[in-house]
């Protein structure tokens, strides 16, 4: 936020998009009170009719400022005072507005807003181009440790990683330990500060599940035929059932992918979920050569998605709080570590790509089907990723994708939860560092 200040000047609005809850008006006026001298909160979820009038009228700017300042009682400095349009996509006139007040020069405009480009959202208006968008995600592992006291902690992580170098085994288990904390909460501001108030995992649990309800909720106003909102639901099951993708037929009886393109549009825009793509041709370009139609789905915050997993029981009854807790979570439960990964990953800036292949055997009558969890890339090398629960002796699938593609790859990862070592060109890291990659 501070880079697109200084370098914008002004030129362009700032537009924060993320998912609802994770505290993204809380983020913008913090910044306002920090970085200017005066600032205004409109807030369009929760408006009075006057002030909505005003955008009727944004053709003459003067009248505009003079009565937005005379209804909120908020005198603004001119060339160093920042308004803010929360939850903008509840007045698309006032987003088609921002070219004009960017224009315009008097202020500087910061937006808030989820499920900005479903079409409701965007019908009938001009999206201005005077805006810089900027993703905002649940809290990561690294700012997790900072709200609940624990800053320096990731300096030894960052250090461990840069240089290759094992932290050793108490250490290790005790960050082990703060990152099983750090799924079970999640990312959620709402449900970290519960856990700092209370430790109590039932809490935080109820806390989460309100969230939940309230994604539900979007969802079945979204698409009103529950489609939405039965695919959001049915995530970890899909994960669970160890597919190779996302089988939109075993979540709706005859539902076909090809017309449902609208509705997991509006599922990727709401910023809940993060979608993984096979990568058809694992090289560079994954984007060019990216199955659109060939996905699985990950939940944004893997708090939300313990929860979400035994939605329909009582908190007591989620073996997966049991299990993390006692630090035996079993393989069959390996797609939690799955969702934590793609979450630090995308939080990290990355896409997500993944690989399935095939590799016949002179031993076996059908050839075996390998999966490469994710794909990274840097410059004209690709960097396979393999996750691991528990054990890490067998790692099958990124021996055979190391000698089908050995001239592409750059490194090869190996994430699990003992200390990291390196053996045979594969580093092993902590999955705790995944977010470092």
């Amino acid at each position: 936020m501070q880079e697109w200040k200084q370098k914008s000047k002004g030129r362009t609005a700032l537009l924060i998009e993320g998912a609802r809850r994770i505290g993204k008006s809380t983020i913008a006026e913090e910044f306002a009170k920090n970085e200017y001298s005066k600032y205004l909160i409109i807030d369009f979820s929760n408006i009075r009719p006057d002030i909505l009038d005003l955008f009727d009228y944004t053709h003459d700017l003067q009248y505009f400022f003079m009565s937005l300042q005379s209804l909120t009682g908020v005198k603004l400095t001119l060339g160093n005072s920042v308004i803010i349009f929360d939850e903008i996509q509840f007045c698309p006139k006032a987003r088609q507005a921002i070219k004009h007040l960017v224009k315009d020069g008097r202020y500087e405009y910061i937006e808030t807003g989820s499920l900005i480009s479903i079409k409701k959202n965007i019908k009938d208006i001009l999206i201005p181009s005077e805006e810089r968008r900027l993703n905002m995600y649940p809290l990561d592992f690294e700012e997790f440790l900072w709200a609940i006291g624990k800053e320096p902690t990731f300096d030894l992580i960052r250090y461990s990683y840069e240089n290759l170098k094992p932290l050793g085994e108490a250490a290790n288990r005790e960050m082990m330990r703060l990152f099983r904390l750090y799924m079970l909460v999640g990312g959620m501001p709402q449900a970290i500060a519960e856990y700092l108030q209370s430790s109590d995992f039932e809490a935080v649990d109820e806390i989460k599940r309100d969230i939940l309800n309230l994604y539900l909720e979007d969802f079945r106003k979204i698409d009103d035929k529950g489609r939405a909102a039965t695919i959001f639901r049915s995530i970890p099951a899909e994960l669970a059932r160890n597919t190779l993708r996302y089988r939109i037929g075993d979540v709706i009886e005859h539902a076909r992918l090809a017309r449902l393109g609208e509705v997991f549009a509006d599922i990727d825009d709401s910023r809940t979920v993060n979608f993984a793509f096979h990568a058809n041709d694992p090289g560079v370009g994954f984007a060019l050569h990216a199955g659109y139609d060939f996905f699985k789905m990950f939940l944004a915050d893997t708090g939300l998605f313990i929860t979400l997993a035994f939605m329909d029981k009582d908190y007591t009854e989620n073996i997966i709080y049991k299990k993390l807790l006692s630090d035996k979570l079993a393989t069959d439960l390996g797609y939690v570590y799955e969702n934590v990964v793609a979450q630090l990953l995308k939080t990290a800036g990355h896409s997500l790509y993944y690989n399935t292949f095939k590799i016949s055997s002179s031993e076996e009558s059908e050839p075996r089907s390998y999966e490469i969890d994710f794909l990274l890339s840097r410059k004209d090398k690709i960097y396979p990723i393999e996750v691991k629960s528990s054990g890490y002796k067998s790692h099958k699938s990124l021996d055979e994708f190391k000698k089908k593609y050995s001239s592409r790859i750059g490194q090869s990862y190996l994430l699990y939860t003992k200390d990291l070592r390196k053996e045979d060109s594969i580093i092993y890291l902590p999955v705790y560092m995944a977010g470092l990659l």
